[in-house]
């Protein structure tokens, strides 16, 4: 969101905002990340990447199981369940 006066930079979000924000991630990541076990979503700046890593930790304690996240590159996240994550560069031999 750009400042009203055209200045770059973010507008920040209200409490309330940013509560109602963090409550829609919270529910659609995690309906992706139930039935798939993973979701990749943009965060472009530190502010988004925050709000997805409070929403992974929200959701572990929510099912007692960890979510994971990590940045894919600089403008997307992936929250993943276990077994859902980076696979090894050189799996495991049989």
């Amino acid at each position: 969101m750009q400042r009203p006066e055209g200045g770059p930079g973010p507008t920040p979000l209200t409490e309330e905002e940013e509560r109602r924000a963090r409550a829609v991630l919270f529910s659609d990541l995690g309906n992706t990340i139930a039935e798939r076990g993973w979701v990749r979503f943009p965060a472009y700046s530190p502010e988004e990447r925050r709000r997805l890593v409070d929403v992974a930790h929200r959701l572990s304690a929510h099912w007692g199981q960890q979510v994971f996240i990590e940045a894919e590159d600089q403008c997307a996240m992936k929250l993943y369940l276990a077994g859902h994550g980076p696979q090894p560069t050189n799996p495991p031999l049989p």
